[in-house]
């Protein structure tokens, strides 16, 4: 059985560009990670792996630079990574993503069953964690959402029992094979990869996927298969600050300054 961790490569910072004309990511001088929700779902399908023998392959959609985050996957323990980039998959919403790498699965799973998807929550580039729910709807896997501890899994009788982190509560679910879980951070404590496996990652080489590998009709993925169109997107103002009272003050006359400050300004009723 094999089991896909989807993987996304986000921006490091928060200083980022917005192309004016398409409002999308100016890709271009922008350090770029592993989106830090995708490292626990790597990891835990890689205990799953040394666990239970089965095979990891770590998937992404993006731009060729996507190929140093695939690279930490096999760095880290992945068997196989496949990069999903094409110009015609650029722009895309979750909608159109999520078609993308569900065509991605589906022929994974042609060549060995996908028995497993693991991915993080949500990434931190768009906060949606609508990609993970999308993809398990296209495939007809039930999914398991916000898992922060895999409990039990019996291959043999192709079951999964998962706890997930609900507000101020866990619930504990079980479920039948195939699944999509999405995890939280919770959920594990991602390793780091050796120097042999870095080494050996470096000179690997990534399989790259463009659309005439996956044939999707061009109207269904990329900008033109987005039905979310960004209008605007900027950083709101901030007003600038001000200090209050000297820094000789106690806590009680600082607090007090703030609590008068608060009432002159409106912002505060007592």
């Amino acid at each position: 059985m094999q089991i896909v961790a989807c993987i996304k490569q986000v921006p490091d910072t928060t200083q980022v560009q917005i192309d004016p004309v398409t409002n999308t990511l100016i890709r271009e001088g922008i350090p770029f990670i592993m989106n830090p929700y995708d490292t626990h779902a790597l990891e835990e399908a890689l205990r799953i792996k040394d666990r239970f023998g089965c095979s990891v392959t770590a998937i992404s959609m993006g731009p060729p630079n996507a190929e140093a985050t695939l690279k930490k996957a096999l760095a880290l323990g992945a068997d196989r990574v496949v990069l999903l980039s094409d110009r015609c998959f650029g722009g895309a919403d979750t909608l159109a993503t999520s078609n993308v790498l569900t065509e991605a699965i589906r022929a994974l799973s042609r060549e060995d069953e996908v028995g497993i998807i693991i991915c993080g929550k949500q990434t931190i580039d768009g906060d949606t964690a609508q990609v993970g729910p999308g993809i398990a709807t296209r495939l007809h896997y039930t999914q398991l959402t916000l898992v922060d501890r895999v409990i039990d899994l019996d291959l043999g009788q192709r079951r999964v029992r998962v706890s997930r982190k609900l507000e101020g509560r866990h619930e504990i679910v079980e479920s039948p094979l195939p699944v999509l879980l999405t995890v939280v951070r919770e959920l594990n404590r991602p390793r780091y990869p050796t120097v042999p496996m870095r080494l050996a990652a470096a000179d690997a080489t990534v399989e790259v996927w463009n659309n005439q590998v996956l044939k999707l009709d061009e109207t269904t993925i990329g900008l033109k298969g987005s039905p979310t169109w960004v209008s605007k997107i900027f950083s709101p103002q901030r007003d600038k600050g001000e200090f209050i009272g000297e820094a000789s003050s106690t806590s009680d006359e600082t607090a007090q300054l703030l609590i008068d400050k608060l009432l002159s300004k409106d912002l505060l009723s007592i």
